[in-house]
């Protein structure tokens, strides 16, 4: 693989990881704000959400490429959720493996994104804590 080639798949990891996060976050921050009404367990990860902006590039889109990802099918495990804490806790679980594939990325291409995706990634754990264990944001 050349230079060129591998930059093109880092590019595409990290779009992938990019929508994959803020997706995550998406659904939820839209269950605190809509199901659990938790304007601030909502705002706090609305915040996080547009922190994801600084990593963002028009031109990775150009990288993307749906039709030749070997995993696009969904597995019967991500068709079945028993609840909605199971899509929450689906959702945090996605959004913390994400930040970790950025972190790790953009240690190759941009290494003050890395820090920033570590420490999202960490504000993600005590959200998560917060969501199940205390029922309030600090």
């Amino acid at each position: 693989m050349t230079d060129q080639e591998l930059t093109a798949k880092i590019e595409r990891l990290i779009d992938a990881n990019l929508n994959r996060l803020k997706e995550g976050i998406r659904v939820i921050e839209d269950i605190a704000r809509y199901i659990n009404d938790d304007a601030t367990m909502a705002l706090q990860l609305k915040n996080i959400r547009h922190k994801l902006q600084e990593a963002y590039s028009s031109k990775r889109v150009a990288y993307r490429d749906i039709e030749s990802d070997v995993l696009k099918q969904s597995t019967k495990s991500e068709q079945n959720r028993t609840d909605i804490n199971a899509v929450v806790v689906a959702n945090f679980s996605r959004t913390q493996e994400a930040s970790r594939v950025l972190e790790e990325s953009f240690k190759l291409t941009q290494g003050s994104l890395s820090e920033l995706f570590k420490s999202i990634r960490y504000e993600l754990y005590a959200l998560e804590k917060i969501y199940f264990h205390t029922g309030t944001v600090e």
